[in-house]
């Protein structure tokens, strides 16, 4: 809305986010695939996945209250930061959280995105939470890799700024992206608004470059404030999903075979479905 409404109180309005993306591989061997799982284990430990949210975190304008984080046996990781739109007083903050010794730890790890006073208090009803997922079969030499992140926030903050950041932050063959708007909020005179901004769809707030990388479908259904986007890569260059092995080294009928295989894999997952 180009005039800023005069809200009675707070802003009410929920916004959340909801990306996930796929990264597809082709490991043949057993020894390869768990080489492939320790890879991605590395790569996206729960560390790295903090920094990544905390990024987030910057980019939407919000200050982080609280981290929890967590590395899983054999694989995957964890990530949930509570955030607020605004610095939270000392004298607020709660000791019993992360109990009470997060804020040293937080320092340390997060020093460029962190100050004293916002590390550890009360809930403030926004959040930003990410999962992993990567597994494989035994009999299929296709592995896949799989991010979920959803931030939720109140107030005037907008988790869409954040997209192009989250985007560039993985390897992403295959991207679903959903975004809503829930709940209400008042002016002075007590009218309802079930949107504080104009959007037709979230591909409005994706860098035109990235877009051009894709193919892009979206289902939108305006009334009810609810939108759906999801994306595949246009272009398979298979030396980027094979594991410690050269194409050069594979005959072109292997070559083919294998880029049928692993383009067979992401449209699967990208239309939700089996294909025979």
């Amino acid at each position: 809305m180009k005039d800023r409404i005069q809200l009675y109180g707070f802003n009410n309005l929920t916004k959340t986010l909801s990306f996930n993306i796929y990264d597809i591989c082709y490991a043949k061997t057993d020894r390869e695939k768990k080489d492939y799982i320790a890879y991605i284990d590395e790569q996206y430990n729960s560390d790295r996945l903090t920094n990544i949210l905390c990024g987030v975190t910057d980019i939407i304008g919000a200050c982080v209250l609280n981290i929890s984080k967590q590395d899983y046996d054999p694989q995957g990781a964890s990530v949930t930061l509570l955030i607020s739109e605004e610095t939270v007083p000392t004298d607020q903050i709660d000791v019993s959280c992360n109990q009470g010794d997060l804020a040293m730890q937080a320092i340390e790890l997060l020093r460029e995105h962190m100050m004293r006073e916002t590390v550890v208090a009360h809930l403030d009803k926004s959040h930003v939470t990410v999962h992993t997922y990567p597994e494989f079969h035994p009999n299929n030499d296709i592995s896949s890799f799989r991010v979920d992140i959803d931030v939720s926030t109140c107030g005037k903050i907008s988790p869409l700024n954040a997209l192009n950041h989250l985007i560039g932050s993985f390897d992403s063959d295959i991207i679903t992206m959903d975004y809503r708007v829930r709940g209400f909020t008042r002016d002075m005179d007590g009218k309802k608004y079930y949107s504080d901004h104009q959007i037709n769809s979230i591909q409005n707030y994706i860098d035109p470059g990235t877009l051009a990388r894709y193919d892009a479908i979206d289902v939108n259904v305006y009334q009810s404030n609810i939108f759906h986007t999801k994306m595949i890569l246009k272009e398979i260059v298979l030396a980027d999903y094979l594991f410690n092995v050269d194409p050069r080294e594979l005959s072109p009928e292997v070559r083919l075979s294998l880029k049928d295989r692993i383009t067979k894999e992401m449209l699967e997952i990208y239309y939700g479905m089996n294909m025979y």
